[in-house]
């Protein structure tokens, strides 16, 4: 994995992580897969889709970022995009009500698929804190070093870029805040989708606030229908 040109990456991020690469947890990543493969555990998403947030929103066209936790542990759900499942596969219940926000805030309906890579490809990145997952246990790669590299990746973001704006929804992402600099990018904070705290999180408004941001700061604003 330390070789850069075995990893399946956007060179643009290539070349923004360049540093994190050499770093010795990075190789160690890849070794703790491949034990957990040779324990016969299933390993989600597959090895070509684990980059795929930084593939569809390449460094130098970032404008949002849109932090998860780790991946669907469920079979063909996880595709390498937070709250993102891949054609054929029912969206799940948070990305349901992010839906419902999205209908309630900018009056789009909810699409009949949970695919999210149209988002991706207009400059939002979906990022997960862990890139992988054991099937069937949430978080058992959260120890790996996933969560270094993907807070390297923010506070690359927050030092190397102007006014991103960052969807922090829930406890875990709101703790990413104190990689952002807030003087220079806009932090939207909320409570998580999911249906144990849903009831907080619809009113947030934050699909029409960040594409206001976008227009005021000069970008192109995000089309949020699917």
């Amino acid at each position: 994995m330390a070789n850069t040109q075995n990893i399946q990456l956007h060179q643009s991020w290539k070349e923004a992580l360049n540093e994190e690469f050499q770093q010795p947890y990075f190789p160690a990543i890849k070794q703790f897969i491949l034990e957990q493969k040779r324990k016969g555990k299933t390993v989600y998403p597959p090895g070509p889709l684990i980059f795929t947030a930084f593939n569809l929103t390449p460094f130098n066209e970032l404008k949002v970022v849109i932090i998860g936790q780790d991946p669907y542990h469920g079979a063909g759900q996880a595709h390498g995009l937070c709250f993102s499942v891949q054609h054929g596969v029912k969206p799940p219940p948070s990305l349901v009500n992010i839906f419902k926000e999205i209908k309630s805030d900018l009056g789009i309906e909810p699409p009949a698929h949970g695919n999210l890579e149209k988002w991706a490809t207009q400059g939002v990145l979906l990022l997960n804190a862990s890139l992988t997952v054991n099937a069937g246990e949430p978080n058992s790669h959260a120890g790996c070093g996933w969560h270094t590299f993907t807070n390297a990746v923010i506070k690359k973001i927050s030092e190397q870029k102007e006014h991103v704006v960052f969807l922090l929804w829930g406890k875990f992402a709101q703790e990413k805040e104190a990689l952002i600099d807030t003087s220079k990018h806009l932090v939207l904070k909320a409570a998580h989708p999911s249906p144990y705290s849903a009831d907080r999180f619809f009113g947030c408004r934050h699909f029409s606030i960040t594409n206001e941001w976008l227009k005021q700061k000069g970008m192109s604003e995000v089309d949020w229908k699917l």
